[in-house]
């Protein structure tokens, strides 16, 4: 059975509130047979985890709240540090974590803009010092020490030498950025509102949905109006409309390429979509990923990815899914972060807390 635990909370949280491993929505009719929820952690009731990193180097987790950062030691699982605005976080409520090769770990806030930290020191950025917007989201890093920021006004390439900040815009397919990664060639792959952008230093390139971003609306959803092109207060992310799940596979979560240079990227109401050879292909709930709405992807150790979605969280090994969601153990079915370890193991990130998931244990 799955440990829980009342730790992790932020001082100012109080007391912790245990949630049942049970109730929410009905089990996956796929369950996992390798992998098991091995620990779990309360960070309050009500409280989102929206951003999870690894840092091999200092075997830290770090963990991205809407009520701040949390630094916890890999190896015994403990509490080191927690950060507010009074320790020099520019606003609690963390959507992105990145960690840079000079190792500055890099935090992308809500309204607040970005802040640095490193050996006790920190930096915060706002659009006054070149930065693109104060709603940051996503963080990925080139050869040659160049970082990217994703906004809600575009991105910024950032020299990481001179801290220079450059910004852009018009040329991506859609200004509202909420994903970033880099390939093997060097290029970047920014997952937006209206679709998917690469850039190979050279070059804009970019894909939606009539590129075959996403897969057809499967029952129907109701299309969400939630476009981009509206006023910031219609960005409220939520999926729902008139309290149903909706539809809108322009609009991408997440983005991730892998060992193999795949491509893969998560949609709201389209599932996850892979991009190999020229061509996009569609994974969704028909082929046995757990909900079509996907905010967040890993690659583990063995080289399986994990998705992140509204309805709990699936592992798929390129053959077969294996789902998980409160029933198995999850803080919430949904699923906003993933980080995989040097291991086999990956860490998830939901609404309430923050689980473990390991292999099963042998019995033998």
């Amino acid at each position: 059975a799955a440990m829980r635990r009342e730790g992790w909370l932020l001082p100012l949280l109080g007391a912790a509130l245990v949630l049942s491993a049970c109730g929410g929505e009905p089990a996956t009719e796929q369950n996992a047979v390798d992998y098991e929820v091995a620990d779990r952690f309360e960070v309050g009731r009500g409280i989102y985890v929206r951003a999870l990193a690894i840092e091999p180097e200092t075997d830290t987790l770090w963990v991205g709240t809407s009520m701040g950062v949390m630094e916890i030691g890999l190896l015994g699982r403990e509490l080191r540090n927690t950060f507010t605005r009074q320790d020099g976080l520019a606003n609690e409520y963390v959507f992105a974590i990145g960690i840079d090769s000079q190792g500055y770990k890099w935090f992308g806030t809500n309204a607040g803009g970005a802040s640095r930290y490193k050996d006790g020191e920190w930096d915060v950025f706002f659009p006054m010092h070149g930065l693109a917007d104060y709603w940051i989201y996503a963080f990925a890093e080139q050869r040659g020490g160049i970082y990217w920021v994703g906004t809600w006004d575009g991105a910024n390439r950032v020299d990481l030498n001179t801290m220079e900040f450059t910004k852009y815009k018009e040329e991506l397919i859609n200004e509202w950025v909420y994903g970033l990664d880099v390939d093997s060639a060097n290029r970047v792959w920014f997952c937006t509102e209206g679709g998917v952008s690469m850039y190979d230093g050279e070059r804009w390139h970019e894909w939606n949905h009539d590129d075959g971003v996403g897969a057809p609306n499967e029952n129907a959803r109701p299309v969400s109006p939630n476009t981009g092109l509206g006023t910031r207060e219609r960005h409220d992310l939520s999926v729902l409309v008139s309290g149903q799940e909706s539809y809108n596979p322009n609009y991408v979560f997440a983005t991730l390429v892998d060992t193999e240079d795949v491509v893969w990227v998560g949609t709201w109401g389209g599932g996850v979509s892979r991009y190999e050879n020229g061509e996009w292909r569609n994974l969704s709930m028909a082929d046995g990923l757990a909900g079509n709405i996907v905010y967040s992807i890993a690659q583990d150790s063995n080289g399986a990815m994990w998705f992140g979605t509204n309805r709990g969280l699936s592992r798929y090994d390129g053959t077969v899914f294996s789902n998980f969601d409160v029933l198995s153990g999850l803080p919430g079915n949904d699923v906003y972060a993933i980080a995989a370890t040097g291991t086999a193991d990956v860490w998830i990130g939901t609404r309430d807390g923050v689980a473990l998931l390991s292999p099963k244990q042998s019995e033998e």
